[in-house]
């Protein structure tokens, strides 16, 4: 088929799902609410849905008093089973595939179950929704004339008694539609290569003499790539390689510190940048809006919202909320019901919503992955806001960083401890941290009240990274490349002390 005629298909194709999109836009309640007792239905018969009583759940509040909300250790007993062969444990349809969670840098792997209707209601969905967002926004895109430049964490699968395991990109990738692989580059075998370095530079052998008009990947690993695109081809931007260049789809970690590097490597003012927000266990929002900083969240992939305010997470008086609920301006722990067989599962982000009609939220971090050693309650959010306001005043470009807590030892007051690695250093050290400490208090009240008078906390102290501090402890770990990345805040000081030993 000549790819202008395709170009045309694909578009009318993808905009008609925009009616549908439409739909939970105007009655998100009720899509919702659809959503539960289809699932209910499903697993009425399955082990979970007989212990649950589901046969007689008739609507939310009798669902939230059966099914306990978990974490993956308290559901991981059920996930072994179905790995060793075990089927209708928790999902009524046969789930050979599970994806080896790579967003945690903890050795111990999570085994994510994929489903035929999540891959196919969920996760390739979801795919085609972000190309018909953006084609809507974009009425003169030419992004089917050309092919997109994919960047996963591919490994290769691996196989365990008839169940199949890898990363999801893996899994997404080896069961991706012709048509899919028709538009997108590198080829599959390339993707799905283990070794980061060699794929690296195969990436970059079968891409570049593409006409490229899209890239989709994480932040971090992309600008590796790119940078050496550019070091390999001796060129000043990325328009002098992929002329039609238009956007770049991108999640996994907060854009914010790379958007500065990004715009010097794609310096056209009307280059577009999409986010989205997904993980092993799901897809759940998209960018809907050309320059937009919040995601539309998505309501009819299989998967059922509900929301813990962070103000009650982990005490006795946690309690879930159902999406229509939910207050903006409030931080939330998400909790998921999904067509994958996941029960009110806490998958450990945070979120808040910008927005009620329609539902668009912000990704604030990791309900783990945050400081709370002195009562500060420093999230990745705050962090994140405080970096860019810092480079953009001082001229600094940052890589990537980490920040932990230093506890109080008899009379010393406590302090928080960050390694950051630069792109392009500040002149001066000090006053860069002081940005960080004014720009933090100015963000969160609770790390203000600490500092005030070095009452709890003293000034922060900043470590310069060397040169590929990060990517050298990622590789240590066997973990370059895709999701992969170092936890930005931390609650101990287990990473920063290994990073530190290797920084001298």
């Amino acid at each position: 088929m000549p790819i202008p005629l395709f170009n045309s298909i694909a578009s009318w194709l993808l905009k008609k799902r925009y009616h549908q999109i439409e739909l939970f836009l105007k009655y998100p309640a009720e899509v919702q609410e659809e959503v539960l007792h289809q699932l209910i239905s499903m697993a009425k018969d399955t082990e979970i849905g007989k212990k649950r009583g589901f046969e007689s759940i008739a609507n939310y509040e009798t669902f939230a008093q059966r099914v306990p909300i978990v974490s993956y250790e308290e559901t991981e007993p059920l996930i072994e089973r179905t790995r060793r062969g075990e089927q209708n444990i928790f999902w009524p349809t046969g789930i050979k595939w599970f994806a080896k969670s790579s967003g945690t840098t903890n050795a111990k792997s999570k085994f994510i179950p994929v489903s035929t209707e999540a891959l196919e209601d969920c996760h390739y969905k979801s795919g085609k929704d972000l190309l018909c967002l953006y084609l809507n926004n974009n009425e003169n895109s030419q992004l089917f004339n050309g092919k997109s430049l994919r960047l996963g964490g591919s490994k290769e699968l691996y196989e365990d008694n008839g169940s199949f395991f890898g990363d999801l990109s893996a899994i997404l990738i080896d069961n991706m539609p012709f048509w899919a692989e028709l538009s997108s580059t590198p080829s599959s075998r390339v993707s799905l290569m283990s070794e980061w370095e060699t794929k690296m530079g195969a990436i970059i052998k079968e891409s570049v003499e593409e006409n490229v008009t899209s890239l989709a990947g994480v932040p971090s690993w992309m600008l590796v790539l790119l940078n050496k695109v550019l070091e390999e081809t001796g060129r000043d931007h990325l328009f002098q390689v992929w002329e039609n260049l238009e956007v770049y789809f991108h999640g996994g970690v907060s854009f914010n510190p790379y958007k500065d590097q990004y715009q010097k490597l794609l310096p056209r003012k009307n280059f577009n940048y999409y986010e989205i927000y997904n993980a092993s266990e799901g897809f759940f929002a998209i960018q809907d809006r050309n320059n937009s900083d919040d995601l539309l969240l998505m309501l009819d992939y299989g998967i059922f919202y509900e929301f813990i305010p962070m103000e009650t997470y982990g005490t006795v008086e946690q309690r879930a909320i159902p999406l229509w609920q939910v207050q903006t301006g409030k931080n939330y722990a998400i909790v998921i019901t999904t067509n994958a067989g996941l029960w009110r599962y806490k998958i450990g982000d945070t979120l808040r919503f910008t927005s009620l009609d329609p539902y668009r939220v912000k990704v604030t971090g990791r309900t783990k992955h945050h400081i709370n050693a002195f009562g500060e309650e420093l999230i990745i959010e705050n962090a994140e806001e405080a970096l860019k306001n810092i480079c953009k005043k001082t001229g600094a470009e940052i890589m990537d960083y980490t920040a932990a807590p230093i506890f109080m030892s008899g009379k010393e007051k406590g302090a928080h401890e960050w390694i950051i690695e630069f792109r392009k250093a500040p002149d001066e050290l000090n006053y860069f941290t002081e940005f960080l400490d004014n720009a933090l208090k100015s963000l969160n009240s609770d790390y203000e009240a600490k500092r005030y008078n070095n009452m709890t906390l003293k000034m922060p102290k900043v470590h310069v990274a060397r040169e590929n501090l990060f990517y050298d402890w990622l590789k240590s770990k066997n973990k370059l490349g895709g999701q992969h990345k170092i936890p930005r805040l931390s609650n101990d000081r287990g990473y920063i002390d290994e990073l530190l030993q290797m920084n001298k």
